[in-house]
């Protein structure tokens, strides 16, 4: 897949005919649209009412969004986009990791979330979170069956995360977004996991693009303090679903 992108006054057009897209960010979910859309938000910005605002800054952009477009918001700038393409995937990233969501595995007993409140620790230690975001648009030209659409965007997600623990140590950010796409023309495709050619290509693709941007919006190695972000230290309560005969 080859998306046609137009970068103009902090909004980044990714275009291409008739592709199906499916959204984890705001007003997400599944449509058919000709582009999706990636928004770098200036610093301090604190509007809620993100459907006017995306409007707004595509109107000011020059780009005509079709109603069903997708679209992302991020406070890195776009010149930090990068993209990567293998066989019949690419993958577009925006990396920025000033909110860290840290997720600790092997600490049994956890310090307690320092400066948290009442509530906080149920909610699982938030802090204030600072700017930052990691977007991805990863697409195919296959199509996808509507379970391997889904699936792409798991296996997408999945590559996000081991990059980012593999570079900064956490598995994402307070706000992170991935679209994935495919061609509803293109040869079928009924599974895209990661031994799946389609799947194998997407792991590559996000995990080269995420580190680009990572080079790109950091080039000195360094991420940001980590206590800028969450840090769930609460246990959930576990159980067999049933006894074990």
């Amino acid at each position: 897949m080859t998306f046609e992108a137009t970068v103009r006054d902090g909004a980044c057009r990714l275009a291409r005919p008739r592709t199906r897209w499916l959204s984890t960010g705001h007003a997400g979910g599944e449509r058919v649209a000709p582009a999706a859309y990636n928004v770098t938000v200036p610093e301090g910005w604190e509007r809620t009412d993100l459907d006017a605002y995306v409007a707004e800054r595509l109107a000011d952009a020059g780009f005509d969004a079709h109603p069903d477009a997708p679209a992302l918001l991020t406070g890195v700038g776009q010149r930090h986009a990068r993209r990567a393409r293998l066989g019949s995937v690419e993958a577009v990233a925006t990396a920025g990791v000033s909110n860290p969501a840290a997720l600790p595995v092997g600490e049994r007993d956890p310090p307690p979330v320092e400066g948290a409140g009442d509530g906080d620790a149920r909610d699982g230690g938030v802090r204030d979170p600072g700017p930052g975001t990691v977007n991805v648009v990863v697409g195919t030209t296959r199509s996808l069956a509507p379970g391997a659409l889904a699936n792409l965007l798991t296996v997408a997600a999945e590559a996000k995360a081991a990059t980012l623990l593999e570079r900064v140590g956490v598995p994402g950010t307070t706000t992170d977004a991935v679209v994935a796409a495919c061609d509803p023309a293109g040869e079928r495709a009924a599974f895209s996991g990661s031994a799946t050619p389609v799947g194998a290509a997407a792991r590559a693709c996000v995990r080269d693009a995420v580190d680009a941007s990572l080079a790109s919006r950091y080039p000195d190695g360094e991420y940001g303090p980590p206590e800028s972000g969450v840090r769930t230290d609460e246990r959930a309560a576990v159980s067999a679903l049933a006894p074990d005969h």
